[in-house]
């Protein structure tokens, strides 16, 4: 004899319900019980989110997606559309100059975030994917001078190639061939980073916020450093 179970399921005397569903189950169970939709989603967020140094990553996030947007518009138009046409140096100056934000505001998220020890509370990985991410927009930024086909890639090209070579990486990334360097910086590096991106706020959403040094962290994630006067014998 048999009792419907969830969903209207079989479940017999002998059954696991909370193994239920074959691996699949068990990768929604694991999925929802890390990111859960009230994490995943919130409409709500601390008052310490009100300071403008938890702006800069969202900042970071939303250039990110314009460069994706506008190289992505570049590579399939080719290099002769973004050295010719109006429309395709309009974009070309979009893609420049959020690239040039792009930086800026991580340079300015990931010092923030090194000054108020992101790392605490079970962060410790939050934090190694946002610094892998800023290494790795480096490459992609770097590549994308060296495919500009102008005096100033060449130049570029030509500095680069010597360091390169004085370290023994030259044989393989070679800063002089155009088709590779095109090709690690619309495929490779925006494919490495876009992956990082989504795994930190994915991070972000299931560590939670950093709260800043002394304040009580509302994810119970992490205990924040006390305040002074808060641990016995520490002068006020």
């Amino acid at each position: 004899m048999s009792d419907p179970g969830a969903g209207g399921a079989a479940v017999g005397p002998y059954t696991d319900v909370s193994a239920a569903g074959g691996w699949t189950g068990a990768v929604r169970r694991r999925a929802v019980a890390s990111l859960p939709p009230d994490k995943l989603l919130p409409d709500t967020q601390p008052a310490y989110m009100a300071s403008w140094i938890y702006v800069f990553g969202v900042l970071t996030v939303a250039s990110l997606i314009v460069v994706l947007v506008t190289g992505g518009l570049l590579a399939l138009k080719g290099p002769a559309w973004w050295h010719v046409s109006v429309t395709g140096k309009y974009v070309n100056g979009l893609h420049l100059w959020s690239v040039e934000l792009l930086m800026f505001f991580m340079v300015i998220h990931l010092w923030g975030k090194f000054f108020m020890a992101a790392w605490r509370g079970r962060r410790a990985l939050t934090w190694a994917t946002g610094a892998v991410c800023f290494l790795t927009a480096i490459g992609t930024a770097f590549t994308g001078y060296l495919v500009q086909q102008n005096f100033d890639s060449q130049w570029i090209a030509g500095q680069a190639k010597d360091g390169l070579n004085s370290v023994g990486i030259g044989a393989f990334f070679n800063v002089l061939d155009f088709g590779q360097m095109l090709m690690w910086h619309i495929v490779l590096l925006p494919f490495v980073l876009g992956l990082l991106t989504a795994w930190h706020i994915l991070l972000v959403r299931c560590r939670g916020i950093v709260p800043p040094i002394g304040a009580t962290d509302p994810t119970g994630s992490g205990t924040a450093s006390p305040a002074p006067g808060d641990v016995p014998g520490d002068a006020p």
